[in-house]
């Protein structure tokens, strides 16, 4: 009797521990596909994550599927395929789909005006028509790069400046960003002097020694998929630096993990605001609204970032007005 009754009990407590998740599985009322561009190691893609699961994870099951493009973009054709093929499986009631080479390569060839789940994008630099956005079933939110406010912010700590370059790794993305960089160039506070798009790691260093000769600053969005010797796509985290030390003068980003890596400054952009507001809007299309009422929209918030460890390695001691609201960070090891 005794084992009996213990045997109750450990069956009891199994069921408090296991209720709780069951219920909440039970409880989601709808599944979501979403599909990244780029890799789970990739901290731009990791911070997308965070504001969609901010969103709906209470009330949805999300399943994840990575094309991987920076380090294999010619392979993003046949991963865009097996992600076709997921959906077809899931039957998802809505999609999200993060950065243009899942806009290009997955939502464009096979959900666009073609079925009627609801997709929305985030992260997309290029401009939306390039996709025929908006479209019957798809909306979502751009990714503005937030150049013009971070090289406003960067003369303001170093009034002297005049001329900037850009720098990153050669994709479709980063020459898009550029393109988008020259439409808005009257609002820029500083004048583009060049733009480089190196492939490797090699060229990156010798891009960086030619842009120190033409510029006072370096824009860089970002280094990720930068190849090594031996062909190994590369992390901003191992690129960055590099660039720092051989461009020798101010380096200027726009998102806060980035700047960490030895940059100046730059009015980073809050990451996740692209994945919620594309979560906030799949939920609201999911539940009822059409989509055709769900306008697109692009990033709002930015928030000004100065390395305090590069502040000091330039000398430069900024005007107190300038920290205020300003978040310190220090370069990372």
């Amino acid at each position: 009797m005794k084992i009996k009754k213990v045997g109750s009990v450990i069956v009891g407590l199994a069921l408090l521990f296991l209720l709780p998740g069951l219920a909440a599985a039970d409880t989601a009322r709808y599944n979501v596909l979403v599909v990244m561009s780029y890799g789970p190691d990739y901290e731009f893609v990791q911070k997308v994550r965070q504001g969609i699961e901010s969103v709906l994870s209470d009330n949805c099951r999300i399943q994840y599927f990575y094309m991987d493009t920076k380090k294999n973009l010619a392979g993003g054709p046949q991963k865009a395929k097996a992600a076709y093929a997921l959906y077809k499986k899931t039957r998802p009631d809505g999609v999200i789909a993060a950065d243009d080479n899942a806009q290009s390569m997955f939502v464009v060839p096979h959900l666009k005006d073609k079925v009627s789940t609801p997709v929305m994008f985030c992260g997309v630099n290029e401009p939306p028509d390039k996709y025929g956005y908006p479209a019957s079933n798809v909306s979502g939110i751009l990714e503005r790069i937030t150049i013009s406010q971070s090289l406003a912010f960067a003369k303001q700590l170093i009034p002297s400046i005049s001329t900037f370059g850009y720098m990153t790794y050669d994709s479709p993305t980063g020459r898009s960003i550029l393109e988008y960089f020259q439409q808005e160039e009257h609002t820029f506070p500083i004048e583009l002097a060049a733009a480089r798009f190196p492939k490797t790691l090699a060229e990156a260093r010798s891009m960086a020694r030619e842009l120190s000769s033409l510029c006072d600053v370096l824009f860089v969005p970002t280094m990720q998929g930068t190849k090594d010797d031996n062909g190994t796509p590369l992390s901003d985290k191992q690129v960055v630096p590099v660039l720092v030390n051989t461009f020798a003068k101010p380096v200027v980003g726009d998102h806060k993990h980035i700047i960490r890596y030895g940059m100046l400054c730059g009015m980073a952009q809050h990451t996740q605001e692209q994945g919620f507001t594309a979560a906030k809007m799949l939920f609201k299309a999911m539940s009822g609204t059409p989509v055709s009422e769900i306008p697109i929209t692009c990033n709002r918030q930015g928030k000004p970032i100065i390395n305090v460890t590069a502040m000091k390695a330039f000398g430069i001691k900024p005007r107190p007005i300038l920290l205020k609201s300003t978040e310190l960070v220090h370069t990372v090891p």
